[in-house]
């Protein structure tokens, strides 16, 4: 049996509601800390309360506004170091700039790397994170990562809400591998929709490989914003006479402009989890359905904090 009475879990102001969740999971107080601005916009952080030789975590989503949620995860790392942690472990449900993650193009950074450096300068000794974009960002760290992922939360609902003529669908090539695993563990079909990136916010659908009249497609992928591959997929989804379209996306940003698109109502359910401090602001609305990760998180804070196996967390079948 671990005991958590030791473990000291920070939040910085992104996404709070999970960290306090989180905590309540686990069965301990979420310590006391305060983040918060000077008049000109610095970040100032205080501890409250001793950490000396600690297991310390420090949770914090870097959606919007990432630059600024960034900049407080930073400073509160090294407020930790500097009051003498035992070990800083940082617990990024969302990994911002995860999709900047090659250099695809003369003259661009590879900015994700450069955040995982930022992340081990400041101080962190372990990275707990869900879903990134990319898996390889896992080795852009020198520290070890505990990559995890929210499939199974997906997974678990859609087996309980589970239509017929189910197939799944992976929006472009780079989800194949996943998509295939949501199919695995349903144990229904695969297919995938082929298209072209035109800009940031638009991409044009061309063609879906797989038979979809007739059946209730998922669509699966990693976060949302503007929700236009998505959208446009479900469209064409639709057109090819499919009956029922869902999407399974596991970090929520929507903007405006993607709320709008969801209620065009061409994806008939959005099925997310509070990983981003954003997706809290989906709550309630309709064809939005909120899965809630504090376990998965709080589970994976305690092994680590046991140095216990984490392999069952990380086990999806088919991947």
């Amino acid at each position: 049996m671990v005991q958590c009475s030791d473990i000291k879990i920070f939040s910085g102001n992104s996404n709070r509601p999970l960290a306090e969740q989180i905590c309540g999971y686990i069965g301990v107080e979420l310590c006391r800390a305060i983040v918060d601005s000077f008049p000109d916009g610095e970040t100032t952080v205080t501890i409250r309360e001793s950490i000396r030789g600690g297991d310390v975590f420090i949770i914090q989503s870097c959606d919007y506004p990432t630059n600024h949620n960034y900049m407080e995860l930073l400073i509160m790392i090294d407020a930790a170091r500097r009051a003498s942690a035992g070990r800083i472990t940082v617990v990024l449900p969302f990994f911002g700039y995860a999709r900047q993650d090659r250099k695809d193009r003369p003259r661009v950074p590879v900015t994700a790397k450069l955040i995982a450096n930022l992340l081990v300068a400041a101080g962190a000794n372990r990275i707990l994170t869900m879903d990134l974009h990319a898996q390889q960002i896992v080795g852009f760290f020198d520290i070890p990562v505990d990559h995890l992922f929210a499939a199974k939360l997906f997974i678990a609902y859609l087996s309980k809400t589970r239509s017929d003529n189910l197939i799944v669908c992976s929006p472009d090539l780079g989800g194949m591998k996943m998509a295939a695993a949501y199919a695995d563990a349903l144990g229904c079909g695969l297919s995938i929709v082929a298209k072209r990136r035109i800009n940031g916010d638009s991409v044009q659908v061309l063609n879906i490989i797989g038979e979809v009249s007739g059946k209730n497609v998922l669509l699966t992928d990693d976060m949302a914003v503007t929700l236009n591959t998505l959208n446009e997929a479900a469209k064409l989804l639709k057109s090819k006479g499919a009956r029922n379209v869902r999407a399974a996306v596991s970090h929520c940003l929507l903007t405006a402009q993607g709320y709008e698109r969801l209620c065009e109502g061409n994806i008939d359910e959005l099925i997310t989890t509070n990983s981003t401090g954003l997706s809290y602001k989906l709550r309630g609305k309709k064809n939005v359905t909120h899965l809630n990760v504090n376990e998965l998180l709080g589970e994976a804070i305690i092994r680590v904090h046991g140095n216990t196996t984490m392999a069952d967390l990380f086990a999806i079948k088919g991947f």
